[in-house]
């Protein structure tokens, strides 16, 4: 995969695939977003703790998403960009691309148990060692391993070679392309626990472990560069080359222009996602921290990340209007979270997917107290921003203690992140500025930086950096323990909650 001219046309193509819905971005060659729609689609629910989407309904989002985009400028498409929800596994037919079954989702936990058993079997030091990832429900290869034991049609099509295995960017691909191609990028594969972080290739000895086919897995490309072109009968009669993909949260930190080695970002979105640029070499961590790839150059060169994952964030919020419904929408949550001054004593500890970084507990469950007759539904919002920022605090004081990296400023991302108080509240709760990216959609954002670089709009990262800018700058005010200290005390209370 060579990185190629630009051809005449004058914009970029982002599509960021994520866990609720799909954003189109069209971006100039001067890193302007002029045109951005979205397209929702269902969460499927089949039983507690699973969730699943269908890849028909993803690929109807990506078509509305993007002619509506379209259909707001008057440019041409001279390169195509992709990013996308990690860890989501795929199953779909080669010949007709119709999906096998639906997709297992990031959040979904249905898998627990096997990876329980894979510890108890003695596995978990050398998948670690190997993939930089810990035994957990959120990775792939234990959702693929569930697929081989429990449906039995899809997994007989898999082992004939009529069904693919892939993640939300390789099905993508296979869609715009017509089929022609199977291909995922390092960042997307490092996150399926089927990736060698030593070798940059899908791992035999991981493969049996958890009964993958490798050759029913795409092939591993690097995350810029030209790998072929859309087909026009396919995708809304776009023909352009697709040149940049990567994983959501890698794309956040292109998108954040985080090149360089300390370089930090946050996306506040379904849930919050603190990536830390380590260099050319995998920076292990032993209590919490994730060693991923954040980037491969078309030489074949890797750039690594330690990155610390938190389940539930914006869509703690989603479910104060969903679940709750003490809010009628999610851009209610600031105003009503400021009509108190703080939370009155309560705290909310989101875990409603089990908890991340730093606990890694799929059994916890989430939690509500300190609720008295006094409590009302805004001492509850300002727990839920709270929650936030300390979930973060979480991941920062690991970065710090395991990673050796001392951040003095957040630049961070996302929809949350329009929310001034959540910012506010993050910065008084680390005591470091925060830096809120003129851009929010930072990780279509990065998804076009990508494709620009492999197309030859931007020849060098140095261009990108002079393009990226701050929208507000959020200076931390007198930082207390005391409330991080409360956090950690209802978070160990919601540990291991779910246990029969």
């Amino acid at each position: 995969m060579e990185r190629q001219a630009s051809p005449a046309a004058s914009a970029i193509l982002a599509i960021d695939a994520g866990t609720t819905g799909v954003t189109a971005l069209v971006v100039t060659a001067t890193g302007l977003i002029v045109a951005e729609e979205y397209s929702e689609f269902p969460q499927y629910f089949p039983a507690d703790g699973q969730v699943e989407h269908d890849l028909g309904e993803i690929w109807s989002a990506t078509l509305a998403a993007t002619r509506a985009a379209l259909a707001l400028v008057d440019l041409n498409i001279g390169a195509i960009g992709i990013t996308n929800q990690r860890e989501t596994i795929c199953f779909w037919d080669r010949e007709t691309l119709g999906a096998a079954r639906r997709a297992i989702v990031w959040q979904d936990r249905r898998t627990s148990a096997r990876c329980e058993q894979l510890r108890a079997d003695g596995h978990e030091q050398r998948v670690s060692e190997l993939t930089g990832l810990r035994l957990d429900p959120y990775f792939s290869a234990t959702k693929i391993a569930w697929v081989r034991e429990n449906d039995e049609q899809t997994w007989s099509q898999v082992v004939s070679g009529r069904v693919a295995i892939g993640t939300i960017d390789s099905y993508l691909i296979a869609r715009m392309t017509r089929g022609l191609h199977h291909l995922t990028d390092a960042t997307n594969a490092s996150r399926t626990m089927l990736y060698n972080l030593k070798t940059g290739t899908w791992d035999p000895w991981l493969c049996e472990l958890f009964g993958v086919p490798l050759d029913a897995l795409p092939e591993i490309v690097a995350s810029y560069g030209v790998i072929g072109n859309s087909d026009p009968a396919s995708f809304i009669g776009i023909e352009a080359p697709i040149a940049g993909i990567a994983g959501d949260q890698q794309a956040a930190l292109v998108g954040q222009t985080g090149f360089a080695a300390g370089s930090a970002k946050c996306t506040y979105g379904t849930g919050s996602f603190l990536l830390v640029h380590t260099g050319a070499k995998p920076a292990a961590s032993t209590n919490g921290l994730l060693t991923t790839v954040a980037l491969q150059h078309p030489n074949g060169g890797r750039d690594f990340a330690l990155e610390g994952s938190v389940f539930v964030t914006g869509a703690a919020v989603q479910w104060l209007r969903d679940g709750l419904g003490i809010i009628d929408s999610v851009a209610e949550v600031e105003a009503l979270a400021r009509s108190v001054p703080d939370a009155g004593g309560v705290i909310f500890v989101p875990a409603l997917t089990g908890l991340g970084a730093p606990d890694w507990d799929p059994h916890a469950r989430g939690l509500i107290i300190g609720i008295t007759r006094g409590t009302t539904r805004a001492h509850i919002a300002r727990a839920t921003l709270d929650a936030i920022a300390y979930e973060v605090v979480d991941i920062v004081q690991l970065m710090r203690t395991e990673g050796g990296v001392d951040l003095q400023v957040l630049a961070v991302d996302g929809g949350a992140a329009a929310n001034d108080l959540l910012c506010q509240l993050q910065a008084d709760a680390l005591g470091i500025p925060v830096h809120r990216s003129a851009h929010l959609q930072t990780t279509g954002l990065g998804a076009a930086f990508l494709a620009g670089l492999g197309t030859g709009v931007w020849e060098s990262t140095n261009e990108l950096i002079s393009i990226r800018r701050s929208s507000r700058v959020f200076a931390p005010g007198q930082p207390s323990s005391l409330g991080h200290e409360r956090w950690r005390n209802a978070v160990r209370r919601s540990t291991a909650w779910a246990i029969d």
